[in-house]
Formats: structure tokens, sequence, C-alpha cells
């Protein structure tokens, strides 16, 4: 019988994935991350964990290490930058994620932020409440292009909803500089990792337009958030919608606080009803045929020496 560490906030004992897990034949221990969590406390909800169906736990080389029962690691997403793949590999853990999980809501997401930086929809709801009456012109998307940094689900699906509005797309068939240089905006839908860590900088920032606005669904430290604040407030480019940010929350110290123009939101791209049943789902499945030694979407089982396997 093996036994499942659950942290994803919205899994509850009891729920559909809960039931199923159980009825595999699995015991659940459910210890919802709300916020950072410390190592140590990591490691102690960890302790007799078989399977470990996550959020965006910190595992870290010392985490993993200091549970040697672990086995198998699913993320109930699509990112896994909060996982030490490479120490997961070396210690025969399988890691696995979700990919295209949450695509639709992301993307829809995406169109979201873009008519709001578009028709100043956020400070013009602010000066209401404030008791005034705004009434600044915005634009319109149709005529305008999109840039689209990445090539994964989320793009895929961004790219025919924002045709819909008339817009004009630009991809990976044109190098990054160029379409930094032709985009009105500029929107994020690459995994973290070194290569893409502050992939938008100072000098990226720098070759957009003025009119320009940039929207970050993916991970926050792919945009040099203190090179952003300085090109907003600046008038470099005119905005940007940050869903993920570098260090979540947002402290109350950040440079990103106060700029106008920049809106930050609280990491809900992919949160919808819909995604969270389907990332629950194909989570505890994928974690059930990776404890039996079949991952299905393992990002290191195939590197995993037979013999440090867990």
């Amino acid at each position: 019988m093996s036994t499942i560490l659950i942290t994803t906030d919205y899994l509850r004992p009891g729920d559909e994935v809960d039931t199923y897990l159980t009825g595999q034949g699995c015991t659940t221990r459910h210890d919802p991350m709300r916020g950072s969590r410390r190592p140590a406390d990591l490691i102690a909800a960890l302790t007799g964990a078989d399977g470990a169906l996550i959020a965006n736990e910190p595992m870290t080389e010392q985490v993993l290490a200091a549970s040697p029962g672990l086995r198998a690691i699913v993320r109930t997403g699509v990112g896994y930058d909060s996982v030490d793949v490479p120490a997961a590999t070396r210690l025969g853990i399988s890691v696995s994620n979700l990919p295209g999980i949450n695509a639709n809501a992301v993307a829809e997401y995406t169109i979201a932020l873009l008519l709001a930086q578009a028709r100043h929809l956020v400070p013009m709801a602010v000066g209401v409440a404030a008791g005034d009456w705004p009434r600044q012109d915005g634009h319109e998307l149709r005529g305008k292009t999109l840039g689209l940094i990445g090539r994964g689900a989320v793009a895929q699906r961004v790219r025919p909803l924002a045709e819909a509005f008339g817009m004009t797309v630009l991809g990976h068939e044109i190098p990054l500089e160029h379409l930094l240089r032709d985009a009105d905006y500029v929107s994020i839908h690459t995994a973290l990792t070194p290569r893409t860590r502050h992939l938008i900088d100072a000098a990226a920032l720098a070759r957009m337009k003025p009119t320009a606005h940039l929207i970050n669904t993916a991970r926050g430290p792919i945009v040099d958030v203190v090179a952003l604040a300085e090109a907003v407030r600046s008038g470099r480019i005119a905005g940007a919608a940050l869903d993920v940010v570098d260090v979540e929350p947002l402290p109350a110290e950040s440079v990103l606080r106060g700029v106008d123009g920049i809106t930050v939101y609280s990491h809900m791209a992919g949160q919808t009803t819909e995604a969270r049943r389907d990332s629950g789902r194909c989570g505890a499945r994928e974690l059930v045929a990776a404890l039996a030694g079949n991952p299905r979407t393992s990002v290191n089982a195939h590197l995993i020496d037979p013999e440090q396997r867990r």
C-alpha cells in the first residue's frame, strides 16, 4: 500500500481524487501548500510518503535526499521548475508534469489580459471605486500584432483566439528580436530554464515599441522585473500585465508596486474549475502509474539508472 502526500490546495479529503487514490489501495495525506514553506516542514510532510501530488513545492535536493521512501512526484500543472529534476534522477525518483492540462484556461486568460491592457480596465475600475469617473480612451485589438514567445500548447491555443479578434500573430517562425520589434503585445508562453531566465531583460525591452505591452502568464523569473519597472516608468514600453512574478506572493517592497501601467495578478491563469478538475484527475492517474513503474508523462524516467530506482 502506497502513501500519497497531496499538497495541491484545491484537492481535499473525500473529493474525487482522494476517492480514486484510496480506491487504488493508497493511503492519502493532505497538507496543502498556501504561501511559502520551510524545507524542514516539507521534509516532515513527506515522511513516510511513497508518492507526492504537488503544487509549486520547492522540491530541492535537500528535501528529496531527506525523503528516502519517495518514488514518484507529480505536478498538478505544466511547470516543474520547483523540482530539482537532476537530483531526483540521481535519487531514482520519477518526476511527472501534466503537459497542456490547463492550456485552454491560460489561453482565455491571456486574451483577458490583452483586453484589460488595451482598454485600461483595471485603472478604470479602481478609479470608479475611489469615487472618480475616468473616461480614458482605449485601443482595439483588431489590427494589432501579437508576438507569442513559446510554441507549446498554450501558445497554440492563444493564436486562433487572437486571430478571431483580427490580430496578426507572430511566433517562433521569426527571430525573437524581430518579434519584439514588430509586436504591439508580447505574450510569454515558454518554460523557465537557465536559457529563458531573464529572457526579457533591459536589452529585450529596449527592442519593443514604446506603445507595446508585455503579458506574462508563464513563469516570473523569465522577466527581469527591475528592468521592466524602469522600462514602464520611463515610457520605454507602455505597460505590462503579469500573472506571475519572480517572488510570490508579491513582496511589499517589490519594484513593481506603484508603477502606472503595470498590473500584477495572483498567479491565477490556469485556475478554472474545469482545469482544476482535469489536473486532479490526470495527476492522480499519473501518480498511480508512476508508482507502478509505468509513468506516462515523466520528464526523467528514461534517465534513471535502474539500480537507483526507488
